[in-house]
């Protein structure tokens, strides 16, 4: 089988309904943190817990998305991207987005998907993961604009 590569409206769909607010997306360049981008990358598994996709996120798109979902004050949000990284709150929401954005990976005739892990923007990515989220192909790169937190990069990466 393969894997189902989410569609730019299947995620403005899923991001609206989960954070209750309009949520644009328009193409953008491909996001490719560096070894010292704060970055948050989600791994996502098949059913042999081969890594087979990966969400990747800019220190901006964690901090908003996680904030937004949890109603946490987008002043909290701005304060983590000042800092570098997102606060453990923030980290926890950012991981139930990412987590129902699996289910824009599967449907009919594709792998199922499941979230395996989250890599969240702060501390330095794993090389192997970081080299990772570089992968050209089959892949979704969107800025993100969240109604009244802000905007950042998302990548969807099939590997």
């Amino acid at each position: 089988m393969t894997v189902h590569l989410p569609q730019p409206k299947q995620l403005r769909d899923l991001l609206a309904d989960l954070l209750g607010r309009d949520v644009t997306l328009t193409p953008s360049a491909p996001f490719a943190p560096g070894p010292d981008t704060p970055a948050s990358v989600a791994l996502y598994v098949d059913d042999s817990l081969r890594i087979s996709a990966l969400i990747a996120c800019d220190l901006a798109f964690s901090a908003y998305a996680g904030a937004a979902l949890g109603l946490i004050p987008v002043g909290d949000a701005a304060a983590a991207i000042g800092d570098g990284k997102v606060t453990d709150a923030i980290s926890e929401n950012l991981y139930e987005v990412l987590n129902i954005a699996a289910s824009t990976f599967n449907v009919a005739g594709a792998d199922h998907l499941r979230l395996h892990a989250l890599h969240p923007a702060g501390p330095p990515l794993d090389p192997q993961v970081r080299i990772s989220t570089l992968t050209l192909g089959r892949r979704e790169d969107l800025a993100v604009d969240i109604a009244g937190y802000g905007a950042g990069l998302l990548s969807v990466v099939l590997l």
